[in-house]
């Protein structure tokens, strides 16, 4: 079998090309703006000029059986693009459909979409997680493209017959994680007291480790054709909980001051970020349940497991 995977310098597209070059049977190939030098370790590197939906995927999608679409515009602070949902929809959108088609052209059986849960939406009640049948609501330009995306490809899967697989992450953390999760392990490694030890809440997260598990399952798993499925690390954290964890992989405590939420909300008003706020203090839950009832799959690695590989990986940065 043989398997295109998009996004393979990504920081999942990377950890899932790690893991299929070692499945026998499979032959691997990504496509890159510009070809690597030197050994290719296992890999069939092609040349693709980026993801627009002009770009032709004629010579990478040949003698392909499965497509993994990991590769998409992700969300950058102070994006400078004059009408943002358009810039995403240009890549996350229309760039997969005409993947999509290409492939479809070519003889592809199965296409594999790794979306977002901000398909969904940002925030659940407490204790009622997103399941597969839960309305779609999203609040942000990479949301609504993921989820125009999603409905072009099940549009194109009911004419064509092409299977699809939608994997929808939250926060997903492991070697090399950025953004958001790399601030809160910077405060806790450097002691600083953070106003964040009454939180009550409960989110979702996925170990890099079970997310890429979860995918490898889909490439060939009967089960999962014309599906979506959640995945996530099966235990959902309040953010207390979760710097606390990061707190005891580093082997040094958080600092954790409990000041009320309705507190943290107001100031989060005040300066006009209640987006954070949000993300802080609000609730964000998956159901998992589609994954293991069809697919047999249950998280390969815990919370503390995955936690411990970060943080050591974090510290080895610290190093270089």
């Amino acid at each position: 079998m043989r398997l295109l995977l998009t996004g393979g310098s990504g920081f999942v597209g990377g950890a899932f090309l790690e893991r299929v070059i070692t499945i026998s049977g499979l032959s691997v190939r990504a496509p890159l703006r510009h070809l690597p030098i030197g050994d290719p370790g296992g890999v069939e590197f092609c040349q693709v000029k980026g993801l627009e939906p002009t770009v032709s995927w004629a010579e990478a999608l040949d003698n392909v059986d499965v497509v993994v679409h990991a590769a998409a515009r992700v969300h950058v602070l102070d994006d400078g693009a004059v009408d943002p949902v358009a810039a995403f929809r240009e890549i996350n959108s229309e760039g997969t459909l005409n993947l999509a088609r290409q492939a479809v052209a070519a003889g592809v059986r199965r296409f594999i979409f790794i979306s977002s849960v901000k398909a969904n939406g940002e925030a659940t009640a407490l204790g009622s997680p997103y399941t597969v049948d839960s309305p779609t609501c999203p609040c942000d330009p990479y949301g609504i493209s993921k989820l125009e995306a999603e409905s072009g490809l099940q549009a194109l899967s009911a004419e064509t017959g092409l299977e699809v697989v939608v994997i929808r992450p939250p926060l997903v953390y492991g070697r090399g994680v950025k953004a958001n999760f790399l601030s809160m392990i910077r405060w806790v490694y450097h002691g600083l007291p953070l106003p964040f030890g009454a939180i009550d809440n409960k989110r979702s997260l996925v170990a890099l480790d079970n997310l890429v598990d979860l995918m490898v399952t889909c490439i060939d798993h009967p089960a999962a054709a014309n599906r979506t499925f959640f995945v996530s690390d099966g235990e959902d954290l309040s953010t207390t909980q979760l710097l606390r964890r990061i707190g005891f992989a580093l082997g040094r405590p958080a600092l954790l001051v409990p000041v009320p939420v309705w507190m943290l909300n107001a100031a989060a008003s005040i300066l006009g970020r209640r987006d954070i706020s949000r993300k802080i203090c609000g609730s964000l839950q998956v159901d998992i349940s589609a994954a293991r009832e069809l697919l047999g799959w249950q998280p390969k690695v815990s919370i503390d497991e995955a936690m411990r590989e970060t943080v050591a990986d974090f510290l080895e940065s610290q190093n270089r």
